[in-house]
């Protein structure tokens, strides 16, 4: 029979063994499944590959994927450190595209570096308070966060989905169901050819790393993760601890509203998160909730996701390919979770009792 107990702690080196053979089994899997499909995985690897950074224009494409990738993971990281397990990335990039549209559509007049900052205040204050009310009834009531940040994603949606084929759309799109394009004070500018989104993410990294780590607010949403009886007995507000870190989560995933409305759709529509603010609950989770680690983790699907869209085009491949090698990527990677937290024995009873570690 097996026996699974809790690894009271691995060492860095062995640590890196578990995860490089998941990634290894997981690419072998990978190919063996596309094998079956009758696909040859080498090429449709190797294409992937070139699809994410093959040419300066693939570069520049799997930059802008990453941003908002690398925004909303830093967000739900915040939320998951305290382990308040936000799942309303979704919702709260959309309420947080929504309040900057509101300003950009009715304060167009104002200069641009005005403008833009007010937008993302306003995308920001948003999406705070989309995070705060599951946040205050968490505290106050003691709600299932996980179901309560799910369900607002989809009121967030239909909500902007209503603005779209009603108040706010353009009345010039002959019956279209399209929200006013921005005004060119309204769009974010370029540096390096690509919109400044990047400077903003690594900004954020830094931001994020450095409260996390040497802030007071840092430490108390470390310890009220790791034991709500330890930070009562310290004195903590364990109440206005929730509260504040939900209210930078969401405010991290209305800035990537901002953001993604402001420089890549340039108006509002209902499906502007595109499936980031889930995407991002992985991330987080495969860089181990560290504000560094999620930059190259981020990087790393960016890349997946560019590289899936190109073998769709230049190879004639259906996209659930690319959807295969991700999610069998994934199984593995978060497989080896399990394997670092936990160890396996296999034990057998001869009358004593033997043991032997499996894993």
């Amino acid at each position: 029979m097996l026996k699974i107990t809790k690894r009271d702690n691995l060492n860095r080196k062995n640590e890196i063994i578990i995860r490089t053979l998941a990634i290894v089994l997981s690419i072998v899997c990978a190919g063996i499944i596309l094998i079956i499909f009758g696909l040859n995985p080498l090429e449709i690897f190797k294409a992937i590959f070139e699809g994410a950074i093959g040419t300066d224009l693939r570069i520049k494409q799997t930059i802008i994927k990453a941003i908002p990738l690398i925004i909303t993971s830093l967000g739900i990281l915040v939320a998951f450190k305290m382990k308040f397990w936000n799942i309303g990335g979704e919702g709260q990039i959309v309420m947080g595209a929504m309040a900057a549209t509101f300003v950009a559509l009715n304060f167009s007049s104002l200069p641009k570096p005005v403008l833009l900052f007010a937008m993302a205040a306003a995308a920001m204050i948003t999406g705070g308070f989309w995070a705060f009310v599951p946040a205050i009834f968490k505290a106050r009531m003691g709600t299932n966060e996980t179901i309560f940040t799910l369900m607002m994603n989809y009121i967030a949606i239909k909500f902007v989905t209503y603005l779209q084929y009603g108040p706010w759309m353009d009345p010039n799109a002959n019956g279209f169901p399209r929200v006013v394009p921005f005004g060119v004070n309204a769009v974010l500018p370029s540096l390096f050819g690509v919109h400044i989104g990047w400077v903003i993410a690594l900004i954020c990294i830094v931001a994020v790393y450095f409260l996390m780590k040497y802030t007071k607010l840092g430490y108390e949403i470390t310890v009220v993760g790791e034991s709500i009886e330890t930070a009562r007995y310290a004195g903590m507000n364990i109440n206005r601890v929730i509260v504040v870190a939900m209210l930078i989560s969401g405010g991290l995933c209305g800035l990537v509203g901002m953001i993604q409305a402001s420089a890549i759709e340039k108006t509002l529509v209902a499906g502007i998160s595109a499936g980031y603010g889930f995407t991002a609950i992985i991330t987080a989770w495969l860089a181990r909730l560290n504000a560094i680690t999620t930059f190259f983790v981020c990087v790393a699907f960016a890349m997946l996701i560019q590289g899936g869209a190109y073998i769709q085009l230049a190879m004639n491949v259906p996209s659930a390919v690319s959807s295969i090698v991700q999610g069998t990527i994934l199984f593995f990677v978060l497989g080896s979770e399990f394997f670092i937290q936990y160890k396996v024995s296999l034990t057998r009873k001869t009358g004593k009792q033997t043991s032997k570690e499996v894993a």
